[in-house]
């Protein structure tokens, strides 16, 4: 069965000269369309998340109300590390702390910032299986519960203590910063490219370049 993509917006360090000047650095976009206060504390990825899912609804508004799947390899991976660092050497895991590094942080801190309330879920990729996640994600669009789905992958920059240690399963390159967001659709529409299960790339920026 078929299905479609469209709206595709995509955020990473470099990504302005092209995918392939993608950097491995810790930068973050800007999101000054939210509240100073609301955003300090954000993570890279979660800054990265609210920022093409905003880009999505800004130029598709009524994305604002579909239902949301967002994917990740590795989540708030920095603050997991200090929250590992911090029970080790303090023997204690601070509330504020902990309530950020969770798995949903960045889809969830999108939707509050962008007032969206059709509802979202979260899928972790095993193995490091990038297609079975977006597979995952169509399926209620290529069953026909529901007609467009805006989906979201992001992965932050690594922390340097974990360099070389977490290859993505199917690439023999180092995992990059990248986040992207795009409506998955089962009507082929004005610009949508079409995919199936057999088209799909397994990585998500391999994906990034069929999609774009």
């Amino acid at each position: 069965m078929k299905f479609y993509i469209s709206s595709t917006k995509a955020w990473a360090p470099g990504i302005e000269n092209g995918l392939d000047a993608i950097q491995n650095e810790k930068l973050s976009p800007k999101i000054e369309f939210t509240d100073p206060l609301f955003r300090r504390r954000f993570s890279q990825i979660t800054k990265m998340t609210v920022q093409v899912v905003h880009d999505v609804v800004e130029e598709i508004p009524g994305a604002r109300d579909f239902k949301i799947v967002f994917s990740s390899f590795r989540g708030e991976i920095e603050r997991e590390f200090a929250i590992d660092k911090m029970l080790i050497e303090d023997k204690m895991i601070l509330p504020a702390a902990f309530s950020l590094s969770v798995f949903n942080t960045p889809i969830a801190a999108a939707t509050i910032a962008l007032g969206m309330k059709g509802g979202y879920s979260v899928i972790y990729p095993s193995k490091g299986c990038f297609k079975d996640a977006l597979l995952s994600a169509a399926a209620s669009v290529l069953c026909g519960d529901e007609k467009e789905i805006l989906f979201v992958y992001a992965d932050e920059k690594i922390p340097d203590e974990y360099a070389g240690t977490m290859k993505n399963y199917e690439s023999s390159s180092e995992p990059v910063p990248l986040a992207f967001a795009c409506i998955l659709s089962a009507d082929k529409k004005e610009g949508s490219v079409e995919f199936d299960s057999e088209s799909l790339a397994n990585t998500p920026l391999d994906f990034l370049r069929q999609a774009l």
